[in-house]
């Protein structure tokens, strides 16, 4: 039974990372948030530590390793300018990691928790279920089986709505978030280099608080992309359910079908990094540079390359 330690308890993912703990017969010691929100804790560790303050959680660790109670994994679910600080702490604690994506919101961090990993001989494992999630491997196989010369035509659309609460958080400060093309699209961004390939081009058509869109060329495929949290984008064939959310990734004629699939990837997740075949540092280094420049990088103008809902915006 390995001991874990668990950062945001309070945020969004923490359940499925609370589940994924107790699912492989592991046992959370110590989990720390600053808001007080977590009790969801009692329905899978109701006897685990909790903190509100860092240093209050860095002390009962440091306290624990030196009666011998050394943690095995810090399981890191913090706002994402935060995962490079609580990285780096685990690191040099020689606690092993387990973080949520985006890893990192600049590139230059993946190269700094490498040598972190070299000098204090931890190790960091990445989130990035979409890899696993059946209908992608499936893509992946079809994509490998195909003619090399073949270009695939890509138009990948995600809409998840977000109320005024959204833009008053974290997730709303580029600077905490990363934009919305990182928030909400890294591991889009992450699968489709994953699928196909090298990435060669990157354009952005259009970049707002809550919007953006552009387009990619990667080894085997061109891709159209939107991605926006305002329900005002929503295309007219959208289902608007409870979370007016709209997920559609087209590959020429055919519509991928990946809406089921996700209740467990998690926990395979975990059982994979538990035996030694997580996705480490690297595997995250293309979607971070796609997202880091997308948030910077000049407007430029669609012509034949524009995502079907561009108008929407433009």
């Amino acid at each position: 039974m390995k001991k874990f330690a668990l950062i945001g308890a309070a945020g969004y993912i923490a359940p499925r990372h609370l589940r994924a703990i107790k699912d492989t017969g592991n046992d959370l010691v110590v989990a720390m948030d600053i808001n007080d929100s977590v009790g969801i804790m009692d329905s899978h560790f109701p006897n685990a530590e909790f903190f509100t303050e860092f240093e209050d959680f860095t002390a009962f660790v440091e306290d624990n390793a030196m009666k011998g109670n050394k943690l095995d994994y810090i399981s890191i679910c913090s706002p994402n300018y935060l995962h490079a600080p609580h990285i780096k702490y685990a690191l040099k604690n020689g606690i092993d990691v387990i973080c949520e994506k985006p890893l990192v919101l600049e590139s230059h961090d993946i190269d700094a928790i490498k040598d972190y990993e070299n000098k204090y001989g931890a190790k960091v494992n990445s989130i990035l279920q979409l890899r696993l999630h059946p209908s992608i491997i499936a893509l992946k196989e079809k994509v490998a089986a195909a003619s090399y010369d073949h270009i695939f035509d890509v138009d990948l659309t995600y809409m998840t709505s977000r109320g005024k609460w959204y833009m008053k958080s974290w997730k709303g400060f580029d600077h905490k978030s990363g934009g919305v093309a990182t928030n909400i699209g890294v591991h889009f961004y992450d699968m489709l280099h994953f699928i196909f390939g090298e990435l060669k081009q990157n354009e952005v058509h259009f970049r707002d608080e809550k919007t953006a869109s552009g387009y990619l060329q990667y080894e085997r495929a061109r891709v159209r992309w939107f991605l926006s949290i305002d329900a005002n984008n929503l295309p007219d064939n959208a289902v608007k359910g409870e979370k007016l959310t709209y997920r559609s990734i087209t590959i020429g004629d055919e519509e991928l079908e990946f809406s089921g699939g996700f209740t467990d990837l998690h926990t395979q997740s975990y059982q994979n990094i538990l035996a030694g075949n997580g996705f480490g540092v690297d595997e995250n280094r293309v979607a971070i540079e796609t997202v880091e420049k997308i948030r910077v990088m000049p407007i430029v103008d669609a012509g034949d390359k524009a995502h079907p809902l561009l108008n929407k915006v433009l």
